[in-house]
């Protein structure tokens, strides 16, 4: 298994407000669905923060987001080790397929993969 990226999602009704200061650190919008909104630099794109009102399909909205190269494969590790699913692997209509979980100190972590 590899990680791709992680990324901290602030949550947050200032959308507006957060690209326009981020931007001033050099994060360009490169995704908005409405309910959350991810920034990116342009020199290094994996080097991102989201910015989300309220999850869309789960019932938490997460601290951050892990992309991995085989969620399956985490998934899977998760879940043998007990740790506590907050919301089940599904696939999302915006092109992902993920799960939550809950760390150690309470936080809610979001994986994901890009089939």
């Amino acid at each position: 298994m590899a990680v791709r990226r992680v990324m901290p999602i602030i949550r947050s009704e200032a959308a507006r407000e957060n690209r326009e200061f981020y931007g001033l650190l050099g994060f360009e919008e490169v995704m908005n669905l409405g309910w959350i909104m991810t920034l990116a630099s342009p020199s290094s794109p994996t080097a991102q923060v989201s910015v989300m009102t309220d999850d869309k399909t789960a019932p938490v909205t997460p601290d951050m987001s892990v992309e991995v190269d085989d969620v399956e494969a985490v998934y899977a590790a998760v879940r043998d080790s007990g740790a506590e699913i907050v919301h089940p692997l599904q696939d999302e209509e915006w092109g992902v397929r993920r799960f939550f979980v809950r760390d150690p100190n309470g936080r809610v972590v979001n994986v994901l993969s890009h089939p």
